[in-house]
């Protein structure tokens, strides 16, 4: 078996992911952190590349995705794929994707839609999956103001 790994699951249900997703990659390049995006489409890949250069017009996220950038030198890499182009230490993982392989990372983060019954119920799925093989889990819910406060 694999090293276990930390996993934390963010449950969105005051804020969509649009609005959620930048301050989560802010957190985690403040933690100076390599990330891998994994999305569920091309057509939501392109939305968030183009959302990372304009969520805050004070700040961007720099990053790259398959359409252009030399992956070793992006901080964020965005993919469909199971591939780390930019030795990232650390998987996001959007749209209900499963983790797969997390030896070549050092955490993983699985951000899941609250207000969705599927996307819940898959989510709890995925924990039990994660859990069985020996993940240390936790689970952060979205506080009032749209923090994150460790329920697990």
């Amino acid at each position: 078996m694999a090293e276990p790994r930390p996993v934390a699951f963010y449950h969105l249900t005051r804020t969509p992911l649009e609005r959620a997703l930048p301050r989560l990659l802010e957190r985690a390049r403040a933690a100076d952190l390599r990330v891998v995006l994994r999305c569920g489409s091309m057509a939501r890949l392109e939305a968030l590349d183009a959302l990372l250069w304009t969520y805050d017009p004070a700040s961007f996220l720099a990053h790259g995705g398959p359409s252009g950038g030399r992956a070793a030198d992006q901080p964020i890499w965005l993919t469909c794929g199971d591939d780390n182009p930019n030795a990232a230490q650390a998987l996001v993982l959007i749209d209900g994707l499963e983790a797969g392989d997390l030896s070549g990372y050092a955490r993983c983060l699985d951000v899941f839609d609250g207000s969705d019954p599927d996307a819940v119920a898959a989510a709890r799925e995925r924990w039990r999956t994660l859990k069985e093989a020996g993940h240390d889990l936790t689970y952060w819910a979205q506080t009032e103001s749209g923090g994150w406060r460790r329920r697990g």
